[in-house]
């Protein structure tokens, strides 16, 4: 009787001692789902600063670009013209302030990996691209019927002055555009190195969880 109660009261220790560690080790495992970049993935914070940084020059020249554009229409006392279309449209204003956004976004997910930081940064950044097609969009468009105003620019009232304007447009148009082409693959590196840094390691530690709850 003794020895039987004495196993009896050792299966009940084991049982109740069991329960409580099998319970805790899942919600350790739930809480280390979501890792944002660490200290051991330096090169992602180098690289999305890296980005970020040349993001800002990006809009900060593509803004300075506009200007020119704007000041060469005033200067020369033209009409509105279609090789201005790019100024109307505004595209080197709201396409500035989005580039700088994204790319200060970016180099401050860099610096502090934060869960809402890298969001954020992964919002603005899929904005950007948006407005970068668009812009690609425009500066196309003024770009191809730039030339079709060149050639009919002999038959203008000033000629030399319409083949200038048309010459120059073209020239800081090119240059909008190079610069927007280089947002837009910006854009796609950071987003696809937020959904490397972030998502593949989710989908790693969700496929972990079933092993190690066992």
């Amino acid at each position: 009787m003794a020895s039987q109660e004495l196993d009896n009261a050792q299966r009940a220790t084991t049982s109740s001692g069991g329960a409580p560690g099998s319970q805790a080790e899942p919600e350790g495992v739930n809480s280390s789902v979501y890792q944002p970049i660490d200290g051991s993935q330096d090169y992602q914070k180098t690289g999305l600063q890296t980005l970020g940084a040349i993001q800002i020059l990006n809009g900060a020249m593509i803004l300075a670009l506009g200007v020119f554009l704007g000041s060469l229409q005033y200067l020369t006392h033209l009409f509105r013209h279609f090789f201005f279309f790019t100024f109307y449209t505004g595209y080197p204003m709201w396409g500035a302030v989005f580039f700088v956004s994204s790319g200060t976004l970016s180099v401050a997910a860099g610096r502090k990996p934060t869960r809402v930081l890298m969001q954020n940064s992964f919002g603005m950044n899929i904005a950007s691209a948006t407005i970068a097609l668009v812009g690609i969009v425009f500066l196309s468009i003024n770009l191809a019927v730039n030339i079709q105003s060149i050639k009919s620019c002999p038959s203008s009232k000033s000629p030399d002055l319409c083949i200038y304007m048309g010459s120059s447009s073209n020239g800081l148009v090119s240059l909008m555009l190079i610069l927007t082409l280089l947002e837009l693959c910006i854009t796609i590196s950071v987003s696809t190195m937020w959904c490397k840094a972030n998502c593949c390691d989710f989908r790693e530690a969700i496929s972990s969880t079933p092993s190690s709850v066992e």
